[in-house]
């Protein structure tokens, strides 16, 4: 339905060359649209396409409904891309595909929804077949669009919320699942035309009987279905979990993408992958990712599969075996390595690149500011410093506090993983150490952290549905994926311990347990994450601080020292504060906390002592309290003073009203009762005298060194 009122531009075409939009124009278009324009414009070969703009999702929100005039300009987008690519939305001999995506302002790794393949149907696709030569591809692709649709379009959107593993894109997985078994093999591809072409009718019937509709076969309805969805995927449950985590507004929605489909999955000479202008695990200046051959972007992002390392240089012990795209691919790798070198270099910033192989084509599908974790952030923010590629300024501002925060996380304990029962080894996808109790699912990971229990949510893989889940958790394990699938990307831009791709382990939800070799660990059993080195131990060890001198995070903290002009002190209440508070460059103490000698470990005798002095009666009384406490304060004073060398140190008085510090338990007050030779009664009268009303206000502090001046 369409309001009249005056038209504005809600569309922005990009393709040939040329676009209507730039990098500068995210809060209008996304980051996905905006950059995909800019790519355009610099030339890079990008598929054409067009952006309906944020302001159009709130106005979808609002009103359910979209403003006047979008139809048009979406109908007049789409004959632009028609004529650049010289085939027609919908035509049965000379068909058009396309798809449809999210993009917001800031990057939401897989909370929102994507339809691929849009535009198929049986008709349309005979003439894809007659284009191609390749009718197990074609078939292929209607067989994943019906998958995605009636998931996307026809539940989701719909407000249809399944019970758990009744949802239609599971009961057709499970369709897929047959078939493979009927036909005695494993993989997806090993399927041929005739099997697939079977699957496409019994996904249609199963959509029809668990939905009650019939799988669309207009192209113009299944268009503006997978524009919709995509619009009400921003309030979807995983996108708004996201959002809160990551602190980002919900006005300001999502952006839609149309883009012509190019296709990973049309044999061998086809492929896609996901790449990085550098590690994003580490930092290094390393051009870091991903590919499978023959498959949509999607398989690889999902983590159904894990893909081959994209060069050379990126192998490990865990993929050497693994054929990469520059030995298979070497002239598109060349071409690639191409571009992702110049998009570096534009972008001033390490890039998180899709992209896709089309019989022997390149084409660039999305380029974003790669998500990192703390000590990737650390280093490429001083390497790009050395390469002039930013200032220094700009290097420190790069680098957030929670990422310097991600430097001192605690690690595994050395020691006690020499003795430790390594029962598996993965891919190091997020850095530090974690242990905990394995559970299953992301609902179990919430609730069990609710009761206090620390857990590792262990998966086959991670999809967008369990952002809770991996929130919650102490760390994360999942059997399948690549350090470019959900769970490492998510990780990784939280600085969370994880470990994907451990092939050696076997889930099995059903059972909540998984086995590794002879090993099987049960729900509630504890393990232990390496995630600086992908391994994976029983039991529970311990964890220690990372004791290893940090040269990165050392040279970053002189490079902003370089650059401040504000001193720092810390707070700090004992010489051991003090002492650390000057490693990490304290030029003195703000504040020192008198109340706190008198708490945690050691702390009893000066505290019986302190209570002593304030249920004093008299001044003899306070005195002699007072003469036994002295030399406890002198020692923490005169230890923290040593330590900074003369350095400022500011000390702040008793800060909590007196009566805090009465002792609570009855064996506590007789103590303290006998030690000052009155009775219980007595003793009742005196700290009751001591309570106050108004915690902000009250006799504590300078106020008692005038009232008792001794």
């Amino acid at each position: 339905m369409v309001t009249k009122s005056k038209s504005k531009k809600h569309v922005y075409f990009f393709g040939g060359g040329k676009a209507d939009g730039n990098e500068k124009m995210k809060e209008l278009l996304g980051g996905k649209g905006a950059n995909l324009a800019e790519m355009t414009n610099i030339k890079i070969p990008v598929p054409p396409g067009f952006t309906i703009t944020t302001e159009v999702c709130t106005y979808y929100q609002n009103k359910k409904k979209y403003p006047a005039g979008l139809e048009m300009q979406v109908k007049k987008a789409l004959e632009k891309v028609e004529q650049i690519m010289g085939s027609k939305f919908g035509d049965p001999d000379n068909p058009l595909l396309v798809s449809v995506r999210s993009g917001a302002r800031r990057s939401m790794p897989g909370m929102m929804e994507t339809v691929l393949n849009v535009g198929l149907n049986n008709v349309t696709r005979e003439g894809l077949i007659k284009k191609t030569n390749n009718p197990r591809f074609v078939y292929d692709a209607q067989r994943r669009l019906i998958q995605m649709y009636s998931d996307v379009v026809m539940e989701k959107a719909a407000g249809i919320e399944p019970e758990e593993g009744k949802g239609i894109r599971r009961q057709l997985e499970r369709e897929l699942e047959k078939t493979k078994e009927q036909r005695g093999v494993k993989q997806d591809t090993e399927l041929t035309a005739d099997d697939l072409k079977k699957l496409i009718e019994i996904y249609k019937s199963k959509v029809k009987e668990v939905l009650g509709k019939d799988f669309p076969e207009d192209p113009m309805e299944q268009l503006w279905g997978g524009i919709g969805a995509v619009f009400s995927s921003w309030n979807g449950k995983r996108a708004i979990s996201y959002r809160r985590i990551e602190n980002i507004p919900d006005i300001w929605g999502t952006a839609v993408n149309v883009q012509v489909m190019v296709f990973g999955n049309m044999g061998d000479s086809s492929a896609t992958g996901v790449a990085f202008t550098r590690n994003p695990a580490t930092g290094e200046k390393i051009f870091y990712g991903e590919w499978l051959t023959n498959a949509q972007g999607e398989d690889v992002v999902a983590g159904i599969r894990t893909p081959n390392p994209i060069n050379e240089a990126g192998k490990s012990e865990h993929n050497i075996n693994l054929l990469s795209l520059e030995k298979s691919m070497p002239e598109i790798y060349r071409n690639l390595d191409k571009i992702q070198k110049s998009l570096e270099k534009h972008y001033h910033d390490m890039q998180d690149i899709e992209f896709t192989i089309q019989e022997g084509r390149l084409w660039m599908l999305q380029c974003r500011i790669g998500k990192r974790n703390g000590p990737a952030a650390v280093r490429m923010a001083l390497d790009m410093t050395k390469e002039k590629l930013i200032k220094k300024e700009e290097a420190v501002m790069r680098v957030t506090a929670s990422q310097i925060d991600e430097l001192l996380h605690p690690i595994v304990d050395p020691k006690a993983e020499k003795t430790a029962k390594l029962i598996g080894k993965g891919l190091p996808a997020g850095p530090g150490g974690g242990t905990g109790m394995a559970v299953f699912s992301a609902n179990d990971a919430v609730n069990w952290t609710k009761q206090g229990k620390k857990v590792i949510l262990v998966r086959e893989e991670t999809n967008p549905e369990d952002v809770e889940g991996m929130r919650a958790a102490e760390a994360v394990l999942t059997a399948r994926g690549g350090l470019t699938s959900h769970a490492a990307l998510v990780a990784r831009g939280w600085g969370k311990c994880c470990i994907v791709g451990a092939g050696t382990i076997s889930v099995e939800y059903e059972n909540k347990i998984f086995k590794a070799g002879d090993v099987t660990v049960k729900e509630g059993d504890w393990i232990t994450l390496n995630g600086s080195r992908g391994y994976v131990y029983l039991g529970q060890l311990p964890m220690v601080k990372a004791t290893e001198e940090n040269k990165d995070f050392i040279a970053f903290m002189k490079l902003c020292d370089s650059i401040r002009k504000l001193k720092v002190r810390a707070n700090a209440d004992t010489p051991e504060d003090a002492k650390k508070a000057r490693e990490f460059g304290a030029e003195g103490i703000g504040l020192f906390r008198i109340e706190h000698m008198f708490y945690g470990k050691g702390a009893e005798e000066p505290l019986f002592k302190l209570r002593k002095m304030i249920v004093s009666k008299d001044e003899k009384e306070r005195r002699s309290a007072l003469d036994e406490l002295f030399p406890h304060m002198k020692s923490d004073i005169k230890g923290t003073l040593d330590v900074m060398e003369g350095l400022p140190v500011t000390i702040r008085t008793i800060d909590p009203p007196l009566h805090e510090f009465v002792p609570r338990r009855e064996d506590e007050k007789e103590k303290l009762a006998g030690s000052l030779g009155i009775n219980m009664e007595e003793f009742s009268k005196r700290a009751d005298n001591l309570h106050e009303n108004n915690p902000m206000m009250g006799h504590r502090g300078v106020r008692l060194g005038i009232t008792y001046p001794e």
